[in-house]
């Protein structure tokens, strides 16, 4: 919905949404014609390919266009998926006062947005939600959960409580780098 309200409230600009090429962008593309978008989107020729295979094996996208070859003046208005490093390349030349945008669970980051540039940060995440996330064990019928990260206790006390036997899985280096570097500063000191 916002990037639909950012495309009427400027006709004239296009939009540029930086999502990775396998499954985010196909992800927005659904999402856009959820919300009733039916128009043409077009596609970095990076996405090309990959966005072409779900279309092969059943999941309806719409129209899809390459961006390659277009005149700048008929892409006023219109949103075309790109690799997020695209967003920020030479590349971008050729869209008419392009508002860039990016679709991640990290756009809730306001710096992240700032540091990337996104004038128009999309929070879209791939990580499940909690009903989500909960549903998926039960219908496993795993009788052992290992947590790898997020919310480990309570995903951990949640499997006890139904009489799974369950415990975080600690993966050194992930998503604890800057804990081991504070440990490492600290062992220093000492």
């Amino acid at each position: 919905k916002k990037l639909l309200a950012s495309v009427a409230l400027f006709p004239e600009r296009a939009h540029l949404v930086g999502a990775y090429s396998l499954g985010k962008a196909q992800r927005v593309i659904a999402l856009l014609r959820e919300a009733g978008y039916d128009a043409p989107i077009y596609l970095h020729g990076a996405m090309d390919k990959i966005t072409h295979y779900y279309e092969s094996r059943g999941i309806a996208l719409g129209e899809l266009r390459p961006a390659k070859g277009m005149k700048k003046a008929d892409l006023a208005g219109t949103i075309t998926l790109a690799p997020p490093s695209a967003t920020s390349d030479i590349w971008t030349r050729r869209f008419p006062d392009p508002v860039t945008a990016f679709a991640s669970g990290w756009m809730r980051v306001r710096a992240r947005a700032r540091q990337r540039g996104v004038e128009l940060p999309l929070v879209i995440s791939d990580h499940a939600d909690w009903d989500g996330l909960t549903a998926t064990i039960e219908a496993t019928g795993a009788g052992e959960v290992w947590v790898t990260h997020g919310q480990e206790d309570a995903l951990v006390h949640w499997c006890k409580a139904r009489g799974l036997a369950a415990r975080p899985l600690d993966l050194v280096g992930y998503g604890d780098e800057e804990e081991s570097e504070a440990v490492t500063a600290d062992e220093a000191e000492a």
